[in-house]
C-alpha cells in the first residue's frame, strides 16, 4: 500500500511548513508529514525549507542568524504569496501537533544545511533529542541529500530510519541510470531511498524493493503523475496536494 506524505504540510493548500498545514494535513488523513529543519542562532530547530527567510516570510536574512523569538515574530506567506497569521514553527511545536493527533501520523524530517553540501554542527543531535523527548522516534524518518548528514545520524542512532534523497540533477551529473541511486542508498546504509519522481520507473522500483529499500518519490502534484506513481507501486508519494493524492490512492477520480 502506498502512503501519502504531505510535502511541507501541503504547500499548495496552506502556508508551507506551518502548524496550520501540518494540522490540516493530519485532519485530511495524510499518512506522513514531510518537513524541513534548520538551526537558529540560539540553537533552536526551526521548521522552514530555505536557509533564508525572504521567500516564505516577511523577514530577511539567514535562518542561522535569527533566534527562535525572531522567527516567532515573522509571518508566513500562503501559497499565493499573501502574508498569513502563521509563524515559523519550531520542531518541538510540530512534534507536539503530531503527538496530539489521534491518528499515528508519521514524520519525514529533512535535515537541511546553511548551504548546499554544508552541515549545521549539532543539528542532527538536536533533531534526534527532540524526537526522543516526544517519543516519536519510531514514527520518524530522517532524510538528507548530504551523505555526511546521513552518516552522522546513523552514527548517533544506528536503528533510526534514514532516507538518502536523490535528485534528477544528481543522476544526470553522474551520467548514470536511475537504478544507480539504489547503489548510492545501500552505500550510505539507509533504510529508505527518496527520488525525484521523474526518475521512477519499473526498473527503479524493482531494484529498490529487491534491495530491501522503502522507495519514496517527490514532489508529485499532477493527477496523472500521481496515478502513475501509484501504479508503479512506490511506497511513499510526497505531494503538495495531499488531498488529491489521498483521493486518488483511495480510487477516486
Amino acid at each position: 500500500m502506498t502512503r501519502i506524505a504531505a510535502h511541507r504540510g501541503g504547500a499548495a493548500l496552506w502556508p508551507e511548513n506551518s502548524l496550520l498545514a501540518f494540522q490540516s494535513a493530519i485532519a485530511l488523513g495524510s499518512d506522513l508529514l514531510e518537513l524541513d529543519v534548520h538551526l537558529t542562532r540560539d540553537q533552536t530547530v526551526a521548521v522552514i525549507h530555505d536557509p533564508t527567510l525572504e521567500r516564505t516570510t516577511n523577514g530577511a536574512g539567514a535562518v542561522a542568524d535569527a533566534t527562535a523569538a525572531d522567527l516567532r515574530r515573522l509571518r508566513l506567506r500562503g501559497p499565493a504569496g499573501a502574508l498569513t497569521d502563521e509563524h515559523v514553527p519550531t520542531f518541538d511545536e510540530v512534534l507536539a501537533a503530531a503527538s496530539a493527533s489521534t491518528a499515528p501520523v508519521g514524520l519525514l524530517v529533512e535535515v537541511k544545511g546553511p548551504a548546499v553540501g554544508v552541515r549545521y554542527e549539532g543539528l542532527e543531535e538536536l533533531v534526534l533529542a527532540a524526537l526522543g523527548r516526544a517519543r516519536l522516534q519510531a514514527r520518524a524518518t530522517v532524510m538528507a541529500f548530504n551523505p555526511e548528514v546521513i552518516a552522522h545520524v546513523r552514527e548517533l542512532a544506528p536503528r533510526a530510519r534514514t532516507t538518502f534523497l536523490v535528485s534528477r540533477g544528481a543522476v544526470g551529473r553522474a551520467g548514470v541510470r536511475a537504478e544507480q541511486s539504489v547503489e548510492w542508498a545501500l552505500a550510505a546504509g539507509v533504510t529508505d531511498l527518496g527520488v525525484e519522481y521523474t526518475l521512477a520507473d519499473e526498473g527503479l522500483v524493482a531494484a529498490a524493493h529487491a534491495a530491501g529499500l522503502t522507495l519514496g518519490v517527490w514532489t508529485v502534484n499532477d493527477a496523472a503523475d500521481i496515478r502513475r506513481m501509484l501504479d508503479l507501486g512506490v511506497d511513499i508519494v510526497t505531494s503538495d496536494r495531499p488531498d488529491l493524492a489521498r483521493r486518488l490512492e483511495r480510487g477516486g477520480a
